[in-house]
């Protein structure tokens, strides 16, 4: 994977959970071949573009998003741009297209807790708006995204516990890449007066 600096991208490049790259290529040991994906990190720039994916991604997942004038999208397109300017505890990473512009991403969020005697710093990583357009599916993008969100976690953060919420589109991509069930299980109340349902993830090889 090569990952560019600075928001730039380094050369010509040769998600809706992108777990469906599992029938990306793969080289000679089994391992995704993902020499060919060019991944840089999102400027205030992209800000619109990540706005294009989370909607694609909410779609997928059965959530009506309205047209392009929906509030959440101005409000979502602030919050990114926002985030993305403050670049010690956000990153985004994104591939590119030549025809399409932005069509993959992943999000990586700093959480500030309280600290305790196994984590002084009181950060935790959260992956999120991991997506690639429908159009570009089966690359490896997904994947080279992700990959790059947890190499700035390791690299540029203090945090070393990173959570996701997964889908089951996205299991196998996640627990391919480290993610496994927490020992002590999420619990979600909405303030309407209504429990969401928490779904049951299958247990783990």
């Amino acid at each position: 994977m090569k990952i560019g600096t600075n928001g730039e991208l380094p050369g010509p490049a040769s998600d809706l959970d992108d777990a469906a790259d599992a029938e990306e290529a793969h080289d000679a040991t089994g391992e995704p071949d993902l020499s060919g994906v060019v991944v840089r990190r999102a400027t205030v720039a992209d800000a619109e573009a990540l706005v294009r994916l989370r909607a694609l991604m909410l779609e997928a997942m059965g959530t009506r998003v309205g047209g392009q004038d929906a509030p959440w999208r101005a409000r979502a397109r602030t919050w990114f741009a926002e985030r993305l300017a403050a670049t010690d505890e956000f990153a985004a990473f994104v591939v590119d297209d030549p025809e399409l512009g932005v069509v993959s991403n992943a999000v990586g969020t700093c959480d500030r807790h309280a600290p305790g005697p196994n984590n002084l710093s009181g950060l935790h990583g959260h992956v999120s708006n991991v997506c690639t357009d429908p159009r570009r599916l089966r690359r490896g993008y997904a994947r080279a995204c992700l990959e790059a969100v947890l190499d700035w976690f390791a690299e540029e953060t203090q945090a070393r516990v990173i959570n996701l919420n997964a889908t089951p589109d996205g299991a196998d991509l996640y627990t391919d890449l480290g993610f496994a069930a927490p020992r002590h299980p999420a619990l979600q109340v909405r303030l309407d007066g209504t429990i969401a349902p928490v779904p049951v993830a299958p247990p783990l090889p």
